[in-house]
């Protein structure tokens, strides 16, 4: 976010400085939409999120341009600070938990960051495992059970596979 070119005249280097503000500004912006309930949950992303907007609020007093991502942000910020003490209005994803018991508020909650999440990994012998993560698991921690549960780290790599191949 405070990135600055290191030539050009200073009309490009302040259009430098404001294209690519703004395009972190919508990345936080998408980033918080779409994970501000496990936002919630993470200290450390709650005040990421104050700070960054603390910037840019400073910013937009010698960038006027900036200001008008300025309420969008501000909304966010304020939404995912205050939604754990307001009732949720906004329809939220469920996750059907492996249960057999009748009661339906017991199989169906909302998914947090500390919730498990079961992955089959394919190794090249044709064989699979399963491993279960925690939901907020980064690559590295996946990579780390798998190689765990495998007893071998060399060579493990995550690949994306889709249904197409």
């Amino acid at each position: 976010y405070h990135a600055q070119p290191s030539q050009g005249t200073e009309q490009e280097k302040m259009d430098y400085a404001l294209n690519n503000k703004r395009r972190v500004v919508r990345l936080v912006l998408q980033w918080a939409a779409l994970y501000g309930d496990l936002l919630q949950e993470d200290e450390a992303a709650m005040a990421f999120l104050e700070e960054f907007y603390v910037s840019v609020s400073d910013d937009t007093r010698m960038i006027a341009a900036l200001k008008e991502q300025l309420p969008e942000l501000e909304k966010i910020v304020k939404q995912i600070s205050e939604e754990p003490k307001a009732p949720q209005k906004k329809h939220k994803v469920l996750l059907q938990l492996f249960n057999t018991s009748d009661d339906r508020a017991q199989k169906r909650q909302p998914i947090r960051g500390s919730d498990e999440v079961l992955f089959k990994v394919y190794c090249i012998d044709q064989t699979y495992t399963t491993i279960r993560v925690p939901v907020s698991s980064s690559v590295k921690e996946v990579i780390s059970a798998v190689a765990d549960k495998l007893g071998s780290g060399e060579g493990l790599i995550i690949v994306k596979m889709s249904s197409g191949g």
